[in-house]
Parts: C-alpha cells; structure tokens; sequence
C-alpha cells in the first residue's frame, strides 16, 4: 500500500468523534462545545477551500500567485496572534508588532531553508514555496501568540516590582529581564517539547506523512529533522522579536514604564 485514502465515509466517522465531544461537553456544562464545533466547521472550510486554491496555483505555476498568498498567510497570522492577546497595546500598533514579530522569523528561515535546497530544479516552484512557508509560518504563529500574552499579562501584574527597579536606577531592559525570560520560554516552549518527544514519544506530522506515503522511514526522518530544526529557529526568532518589541512599546525613551499605552479586550 503506497498511502492511506481518505474519503466521504472516513471523514463522517472521524467528525463523528468531535460530535461526541462537544456532546459530552454540553452534557456536563464544561462551556467548550460551541468552540469545538466552531473550530471544526471552520477548519472543514478552509482546508477545502484552501485545497481547491492550492490546486489551481500548483496547475498554473504561477510566482505572483505564490507571493499573493503567502501575503494572504502573513496577514491572517497578523491577524491571529493580535486577536489572541487579553491584553494588547492601544491603537494599530498592536497588529504591527504582531506583523512584524511573525513576518521576521518566517521570512528570513523561509529564505534560508528555501536557498538550502536551491540544487533543486524545482525549488521556487508553488508546491514547494507554499508549504514550506506555510509550516514555518504556523509555529512562529502559535510561538509569537504564547509569548506576547505571557508578555502583557505579566507585566500588568508585575507593575509594582518593574517600576521599583525602575526607581532604583535600572534600564527597562534589566527591570524586565525576568518577565522578558519568563514570555520567551513560554513562547519557545512547545517547539522545545516537540523537539524533545520527537522520535521517542511520537512521530511528527510530516515524517508520519511520508512514511504513510511510502517514504523510506530514514528519508522522512532526516526531512523531519530538517523542518524541526527551521521551526525552532523560526520560533525563537519570532517570540525574541515579539518580546523586545512589546518591552520598548511598554516604556519610553526615559525609561518609564507606560502602561497607559496598554488596554484589556
């Protein structure tokens, strides 16, 4: 068998599973049921609509596509980690820290990993650029969101020990040393973990794939590896840039901390 085939039947018993969740959620009042089935007509759409896309732009090969929707990409990324933020900064600022923290890990491991395979006839072809970026784009996401809530929350809560530091002579930066380490662990956190359990406790998404594809198991791990080793650079890029940016939005050039520049949703 060359792979696993999916269709109408499997899908129903696997949305099936979900049903009974969100069953069994509002049968105890756990309050998660709307979200369960939110997310899941909303995954359903996109990832149809997002094959039906991806299939036209494979077909035609066409670059301007390409860089449509990896701007597409960026742009609802943006847009996710902003909205995720109980607190956030005031103004639109908030969505161009966002932008910006996102965007420079993605772009420049994206570039890297793509320059990496350059011996590749085909390597800025749509099929190859698209994924790639796709993959680097969602960890840096997920990492970015985590640590810029760790960021905001804490520095609400940790208003009366900055500010005395800050009384006491220090820089923003040593005076939010700790909180800045605490939102860029967090942040790089779950790629630490997947690196950690990958091989050992499971097999990631992109190495079960291949093997279910009929790769060869050691071709897929050294691809796994590969794509491990961008997304923990594309996440720490990303959650660095996020943290730095949210410290210097946070205070001003007298070293004063601003928290009127920072409101709850």
């Amino acid at each position: 068998m060359n792979g696993l085939a999916f269709g109408p039947f499997e899908l129903a018993l696997a949305a099936g599973l979900v049903l009974v969740n969100a069953t069994l959620s509002l049968i105890a009042d756990l309050g998660i049921h709307r979200s369960i089935l939110i997310a899941s007509a909303r995954m359903v759409a996109q990832l149809l609509l997002v094959g039906f896309v991806l299939g036209y732009i494979f077909t035609s090969a066409d670059h301007w596509l390409s860089l449509l929707v990896i701007a597409a990409m960026l742009c609802a990324a943006t847009f996710e980690v902003g909205s995720r933020q109980r607190s956030r900064l005031a103004g639109p600022w908030h969505y161009g820290l966002s932008g910006i923290a996102v965007s420079s890990g993605t772009v420049l491991v994206a570039g890297f990993a793509l320059l990496t395979v350059a011996d590749s006839a085909d390597w800025t072809a749509p099929r190859i650029v698209i994924p790639i970026v796709g993959i680097i784009l969602g960890s840096a996401m997920s990492a970015s969101s985590v640590a810029l809530n760790t960021m905001f929350g804490g520095v609400s809560a940790e208003r009366a020990a900055i500010e005395a530091q800050l009384s006491l002579g220090r820089s923003r930066a040593q005076a939010m040393k700790p909180l800045m380490q605490r939102a860029i662990y967090a942040g790089t956190l779950p790629v630490l973990n997947q690196m950690a359990g990958a091989g050992v406790i499971t097999l990631p998404g992109i190495m079960s794939g291949q093997i279910l594809a009929g790769a060869n198991p050691l071709t897929a791990a050294q691809s796994q590896i590969f794509l491990m080793l961008l997304l923990c650079a594309a996440s720490t890029a990303s959650v660095v840039a996020a943290v730095w940016l949210a410290a210097r939005s946070l205070s001003d050039e007298r070293d004063r901390l601003r928290l009127d520049r920072l409101q709850g949703r």
